[in-house]
């Protein structure tokens, strides 16, 4: 496959389409990727992770050397707990965005999510920018539509465009934030729930429901579990702010916003409390050490979103290089809690508040 080099056009002012105009979807995505990688569009407030602290092990009893950091999710395996967001594709150019990300995570033996797919059924064009098979053989992969959209789409559809990518299973996303932000955002939120289920009912293979920033509540994460949901990807509060987002893309109502949603580790601790299935921890995460407090508190996997959007746009291998860097960092955690895997990694003792 052709190499393409991914040309941003970076522009301070971006354009607010009627939902009637053709190709809105493809360029408010780019627009969403172009603002992300050129300006402010994080919490001001943390992940609260700080919050909470190991007890140091003076005598580890271990060699670096000997430290697994393989897990498995959802029947795959994966050589370290760490998952990509979805991100991108759906706009010409996305494709080696998502190309990058995709041989990055099956070079380091992990997954990834696309970005919303909803553009394949407004834009059936742009499908070619979320095929990463041809890269990435083995990842384990997950495609993506919005919950809001869910009331409008036949699920045989949903069914044939994650086949059409070769995904392995279906990420919904929750971001009603966002939404309220957008001059063109769905407010019609009723039925979410059940439509979610219908989802679940039909499809064969994994779905996981995803919040983009704001974090997942504990009676809402219960919900979700019964409604037959596989896993829940909390998404809290900490990183990528989309409220800001659409700020810059000219909305007049995001500001009231900008900090809203709970910080991921209390999402995650809420939802632990609540719930059995697997849970993905992401929302601000940048170090390994939050790597580590996430996954003792009883994350499967934990995500990434914003560093890694900013290595894709130079290649492949600074992704590798960023998630080395996190894994690296996973391991020496790891071994002052005398953690040899992950197993044990669940076990150790974290300090709450």
């Amino acid at each position: 496959m052709q190499d393409r080099r991914f040309i941003f056009k970076i522009e301070k002012t971006y354009s607010m389409k009627s939902k009637e105009d053709k190709g809105l979807t493809s360029r408010r995505k780019q627009e969403h990727i172009d603002i992300c990688l050129t300006e402010d569009v994080e919490f001001r407030k943390s992940n609260g992770f700080e919050r909470y602290e190991f007890e140091h092990r003076a005598l580890p009893e271990l060699n670096l050397s000997e430290i697994d950091t393989s897990t498995t999710f959802l029947g795959k395996v994966f050589a370290y707990p760490f998952f990509i967001e979805a991100l991108t594709g759906g706009s010409p150019g996305t494709e080696t965005l998502n190309l990058n990300l995709a041989k990055a995570c099956e070079e380091m033996g992990i997954g990834m999510g696309t970005g919303s797919q909803r553009v394949m059924l407004d834009e059936p064009a742009v499908a070619y920018t979320f095929m990463v098979r041809d890269v990435a053989p083995t990842i384990f992969l997950l495609g993506n539509i919005g919950a809001a959209q869910l009331s409008r789409i036949h699920a045989h559809d949903i069914i044939k465009m994650i086949s059409e990518i070769k995904a392995d299973g279906l990420a919904i996303h929750l971001n009603a934030a966002q939404e309220m932000c957008q001059p063109e955002g769905d407010t019609d939120w009723r039925d979410v729930l059940a439509n979610i289920a219908r989802i679940c009912e039909q499809a064969d293979f994994p779905v996981v429901v995803k919040e983009t920033g704001c974090g997942i509540a504990e009676d809402i994460a219960l919900k979700l579990e019964s409604a037959g949901v596989d896993c829940l990807d909390i998404g809290g509060a900490g990183g990528t702010s989309f409220t800001r987002v659409e700020h810059f893309r000219g909305s007049k109502s995001a500001a009231a916003f900008f900090e809203w949603g709970i910080p991921t580790a209390e999402s995650l601790q809420q939802c632990r409390k609540a719930v059995k299935i697997p849970l993905i921890a992401s929302g601000g995460i940048r170090t390994g050490v939050d790597c580590a407090k996430a996954l003792a508190m009883g994350a499967s996997l934990v995500g990434f979103a914003l560093p890694v959007l900013k290595a894709a746009r130079t290649s492949h291998q600074a992704v590798v290089d960023k998630l080395k860097f996190l894994a690296e960092e996973l391991k020496r955690t790891m071994l002052l809690l005398g953690a040899k895997n992950i197993e044990d990694l669940k076990h150790v003792k974290i300090a709450q508040p």
